[in-house]
């Protein structure tokens, strides 16, 4: 049943497309976004949906779309030339057989950042792309939120429908996004128009935000918990009451902390003491590692070169002197003790551990690795400029009185704020080329560029006027 339904869905929204072609793009969103080949048993896993559905969009958009405004900006040449120095990376890649294999669908995802913005030609348009992220977010992140009531979720133990631990289906990616997308629910349940802004309306928004608070708790990625505290940062800003918002922030944490699970809270605990988590101490040493081999490789090794990392580090474990030995860890041999403070009652033990083909866990040590210097400083100027771009349309639209353009700031704003929130969230987590991002990153593009033609098409003066009509003499 659940295969029939994700095929009926996907052929009624193609149906929808062959007569407003622009749908084929929110296909290839949904498609891209919650993978339901991923999802099913059956039925779409041969069938190349990503393929079908950004083909159709092209098509579309060549044969419908009016070209009047055509333009290529700067960030989009920039994709292009990021995506050039990945596919020549490739090619010399440390490790051939697995750097194909991610080339396959990083391509795709630049790709599609660079043609998206090129449609993006009305506010419609790029509310519709926004309302289908965050619906395609939205149904992983529901799941996740209801399992998480149910059961308060667990690191690495959250089932978020599949088994492939991959995408917007790993933990901390999904705790990332979660929490980058609630600035988007904000604005489209201010100013959105595809659907009524009434109760309904403003009621889900207010239920998938809370869903997206609990993404970090049900997978206990400390990522989530950082990028929580910058969202409250940036809705600061905009907040017209600074000392009650400071007071209901503060008020609201005192109520849910007690209420959080003990194995969250735990495990936030080792933001303060990374070596106390092995996990912590492994990706500081993978990082090490990856900048003591671009010493020696300036240009990267190509795709999946973590995988030639042989890590040695050590990590300091803690037992509790009042549980007996054996309990704690039953027939792990004795290592050496460290001095305890007078009246303590843990016993603090240095291990030696090793690893090797540990992957990146930042998306800057990622590209650095993979890409080289080259790489880096391309990925960063992209989002960087971006962030600028926003900030120049928040001050430019932000005290506008015209009512058709009341959106414009908030939006700018939104994504802007969805791309700090990625860029915190993404020294964590390796997730450089992910195709969320892209899309963030096109509408912006999008929404520039539209502003653009509507200055030029407001500030447009014929050179010459039209001579009078002669009217004829009468008899």
């Amino acid at each position: 049943m659940r295969d029939l339904a994700f095929l009926g869905f996907i052929l009624a929204l193609l149906g929808i497309g062959f007569r407003r072609p622009f749908v084929f793009v929110l296909t290839y969103i949904y498609v891209d976004t919650v993978g339901p080949q991923r999802l099913c048993y059956y039925l779409l896993n041969s069938i190349p949906l990503s393929v079908i559905t950004v083909s159709l969009a092209v098509l579309g958009w060549m044969i419908v779309d009016k070209k009047r405004d055509f333009t290529i900006a700067p960030r989009q040449w920039l994709m292009l030339a990021l995506l050039g120095w990945a596919f020549y990376t490739t090619f010399y890649a440390d490790e051939q057989f697995y750097a194909w294999d991610k080339w396959s669908w990083v391509w795709k995802a630049v790709v599609f950042g660079i043609f998206l913005p090129f449609t993006l030609t009305t506010r419609l348009r790029m509310e519709a792309v926004i309302a289908f992220i965050i619906l395609g977010v939205s149904s992983i992140v529901i799941v996740g939120g209801i399992k998480t009531l149910a059961t308060g979720g667990g690191y690495g133990s959250l089932n978020l429908m599949v088994d492939n631990n991959s995408g917007l289906y790993e933990g901390s990616t999904i705790a990332c996004v979660a929490i980058a997308i609630i600035p988007l629910i904000l604005w489209i349940g201010k100013f959105g128009t595809i659907f009524p802004r009434d109760w309904r309306v403003r009621l889900f928004c207010g239920a998938l935000i809370f869903a997206c608070l609990l993404i970090p708790v049900g997978t206990q990625a400390r990522t989530g918990l950082l990028c929580i505290g910058l969202l409250a940062l940036l809705l600061l800003r905009d907040a017209k009451r600074r000392v009650l918002y400071v007071g209901l922030m503060a008020l609201a944490a005192t109520v849910a902390i007690p209420l959080l699970p003990q194995a969250f809270t735990a495990r936030m605990s080792t933001i303060k003491e990374h070596k106390a988590d092995a996990s912590a101490t492994t990706r500081i040493a993978v990082w090490a590692w990856t900048w003591d081999y671009v010493q020696k490789h300036p240009l990267g090794g190509g795709f999946e070169m973590y995988r030639q990392n042989k890590l040695r580090f050590e990590t300091i474990k803690k037992t509790d002197l009042n549980t007996p030995a054996d309990a704690n860890n039953p027939g792990a041999p004795a290592a050496p003790a460290a001095p305890e403070a007078a009246g303590s009652t843990e016993q603090v033990q240095t291990q030696v551990l090793t690893d090797e083909g540990r992957a990146f866990h930042s998306m800057y040590f990622e590209m650095l690795g993979e890409q080289g210097f080259p790489g880096l400083g391309m990925f960063l100027l992209l989002h960087f400029t971006g962030i600028i771009r926003m900030s120049a349309v928040r001050r430019r639209y932000r005290k506008s009185t015209d009512e058709d353009e009341a959106w414009v700031a908030p939006l700018a704003t939104a994504l802007q704020s969805a791309n700090l929130i990625y860029l915190l969230g993404g020294a964590f987590v390796g997730i450089a080329f992910l195709p969320f991002i892209y899309m963030i990153l096109a509408i912006q593009i999008g929404l520039d560029t539209y502003l653009a033609a509507r200055r030029r098409a407001a500030n447009w003066r014929p050179m010459v006027e039209r001579p009078a009509a002669i009217v004829p003499a009468t008899a």
